[in-house]
């Protein structure tokens, strides 16, 4: 069976992590936390990054840093992870869903200002495969309306809108370290913050509302509970593992982009013979190979073309049941305005194996058995 996804493994995860334990600190925010942290700063531009236990945690924390409040409205997709929206429901707020684009599956930007009313509190794009939403409109809209913008990059490590970091271009973005993503910790994430005045706020909502992190840091010679807070900080053992990982973050990624292109590339005659449709990628996007899609005709042949692919001793899968369609969604929120898009192309999509160390003699098997499926 080719799998759907194997967690990326480069060899030095094993010894950083036996270092982590040689040195008897394998709790939160030791050595290879701050090499993390470090690496992320430099790579993305933010004011503050500090590791997490997952991203849904990083959403978390952003939702509290944002004082979202049970009457408060936040605009996102419907298509996307239950993380993304849990992260506000769980402060009370209304979740205002609306549709997407099409071409990305990422929020149609044309669509957000008329759900904005004056209870609305945030933005929260989703950059869907790693491909950036419209950002330079959602900051227009969220600058003029006085809103916040929240990035759900959790696919989106490595990926740039117009030169930027997806991620740091709003006032928090949310990165993952799971299992499935380009770079893994096994369970964690990260928050990126943008606003200087926000770190420490941060730092001690992280560490169970103590200030805990400046005395670490020797600017304080006692720490004490300050303010509400949780545990979010990972151990370092893990911090370790991703460690070794954003070292070598230019080989998995330029090895998945060359997987990504091989199959891209292979599927053009289906697409001009009107069988699917390819990923589109705009041209002021630079994606990170987070996984390669497919659209079928509809749900009917792409649940025929997954059994055929499972038949073929490849998994292949589809992604997100649209959140305002779930009982959660319909009690938490509402879609407005038309769903014309998240629905229908949701149905569509399907997802082919795609990870870091794919082989050439795989990745022509999957090919082959799709082009088998519909030519064959």
């Amino acid at each position: 069976m080719i799998p759907f996804n194997v967690p990326p493994f480069l060899g030095t995860e094993t010894e950083y992590i036996m270092e982590a334990i040689k040195n008897q600190k394998i709790c939160g925010d030791g050595p290879f936390t701050k090499e993390c942290h470090q690496w992320l700063e430099k790579k993305t531009g933010s004011a503050k990054a500090l590791l997490t236990t997952s991203c849904t945690d990083a959403l978390e924390m952003a939702a509290l840093l944002l004082d979202i409040k049970p009457g408060d409205e936040v605009i996102l997709p419907s298509f996307t992870f239950c993380s993304t929206a849990d992260a506000f429901a769980l402060r009370g707020a209304k979740l205002v869903f609306v549709d997407i684009r099409p071409d990305t599956m990422n929020i149609d930007e044309s669509k957000i200002e008329d759900a904005i009313t004056d209870k609305t509190k945030a933005i929260v794009p989703v950059h869907y495969a790693g491909v950036g939403c419209e950002m330079d409109t959602i900051l227009d809209i969220a600058k003029r309306h006085n809103l916040y913008v929240v990035e759900d990059a959790a696919q989106a490590v490595m990926s740039e809108y117009k030169g930027k970091a997806l991620g740091a271009i709003g006032d928090f973005g949310c990165y993952s370290f799971h299992e499935t993503k380009n770079y893994s910790m096994g369970e964690g994430g990260a928050i990126l913050i943008k606003d200087p005045s926000k770190i420490e706020e941060a730092e001690i909502l992280r560490e169970k509302g103590t200030n805990r992190s400046v005395f670490l840091r020797g600017q304080i010679d006692k720490y004490t509970w300050v303010n509400y807070g949780s545990s979010y900080l990972p151990s370092d053992m893990n911090a370790a593992y991703l460690w070794a990982q954003l070292q070598a973050a230019d080989k998995i990624n330029n090895d998945r982009l060359a997987s990504w292109q091989k199959y891209y590339d292979a599927f053009e005659e289906l697409e001009k013979e009107g069988f699917v449709e390819r990923p589109i990628i705009p041209a002021e996007c630079k994606h990170n190979a987070h996984m390669f899609y497919l659209k079928a005709k509809d749900l009917e042949e792409r649940t025929a073309l997954i059994s055929f692919l499972k038949q073929n001793d490849i998994l292949a899968v589809f992604h997100y049941i649209p959140l305002h369609s779930a009982p959660a969604g319909q009690k938490f929120g509402r879609f407005h305005g038309e769903d014309k898009y998240t629905t229908a192309e949701a149905n569509r999509l399907l997802r082919l194996p795609m990870y870091y160390g794919l082989s050439d003699k795989d990745i022509q098997k999957v090919i082959d058995t799709v082009i088998k499926f519909y030519k064959g």
